[in-house]
């Protein structure tokens, strides 16, 4: 009976295990059982499997490795898998958020937010910016924001970053530059003559907000309807960084920069 590739790599965790397992590198019978803490009655008959289905090929010394067809087969399964992860552990919010304004080539590698979590709001605190958030953001040194909300509560922080020395970009929607030329006009000063800050004007009806610094990175997608609902994502790992900056510069080069008021 023909053996179907698809079944052998996912239909089996313990395959798929050994099979991301030997990504790594060869590994004998007992190194597979150590690393995957598994027992040989478990392992051994996936094992055959794999070998029967040409995925891995085992050596003269009982060494097993990915085959030519076996390297290909997880090269692509990694990043299908981890994109199936993202979107599985928050399910509910992926599924209740608007995620159009990510462009589609980082939306094929949304893998690359790694190992991200949620940071929710303290329902006492509702309208307060996250400690978390806060603490990790003024500790950072090289600072990226796309806002397309306003909080008021920003424009301290931003004050902030500004005045320790901090590199600050901001990108502002139109109705948030409004709202702060209006309302903040000498903090909005302030920040424009900064030579550490530039700021950047987006006429994008975009609903979003991404921060990302040499730090940690955060993103705030709103809800179906259009509106914040005060969740938002956060993570420390270096591919989260670089995907969320690539966001940060597909909207930096859609915007113009703010010279003066």
């Amino acid at each position: 009976m023909k053996v179907s590739l698809i079944d052998l790599a996912f239909l089996s965790e313990k395959r798929k295990d050994v099979l991301l397992l030997l990504e790594e590198g060869p590994k004998t019978g007992d190194e597979i059982k150590t690393a995957l803490n598994v027992n040989s009655t478990s392992i051994m008959p996936q094992i055959k499997k794999l070998k029967e289905g040409r995925l891995i090929v085992q050596d003269e010394r009982n060494t097993y490795r990915l085959s030519e067809m076996g390297e290909i087969v997880v090269e692509k399964m990694e990043p299908l898998l981890n994109t199936v992860r993202v979107f599985e552990e928050n399910y509910d919010y992926w599924t209740n958020h608007d995620f159009s304004a990510i462009p589609e080539h980082l939306l094929n590698r949304i893998d690359e937010l790694g190992n991200y979590f949620m940071l929710e709001a303290d329902l006492n605190r509702l309208f307060e910016v996250p400690e978390d958030f806060k603490k990790n953001l003024l500790e950072s040194k090289d600072v990226k924001m796309f806002l397309s909300y306003f909080n008021p509560l920003h424009v301290e922080m931003y004050l902030e970053l500004a005045g320790k020395g901090a590199a600050v970009c901001l990108i502002l929607t139109e109705p948030v530059f409004d709202r702060m030329k209006k309302d903040y006009y000498e903090d909005l000063k302030y920040l424009v003559e900064s030579e550490n800050v530039q700021i950047y004007v987006c006429d994008k009806n975009v609903t979003l907000k991404n921060v990302v610094t040499e730090r940690f990175c955060s993103l705030v997608l709103f809800d179906k309807k259009g509106k914040f609902d005060h969740q938002r994502l956060m993570s420390f790992d270096e591919s989260a960084l670089k995907w969320c900056e690539e966001l940060f510069l597909h909207y930096k080069d859609l915007s113009t920069r703010l010279e003066k008021l």
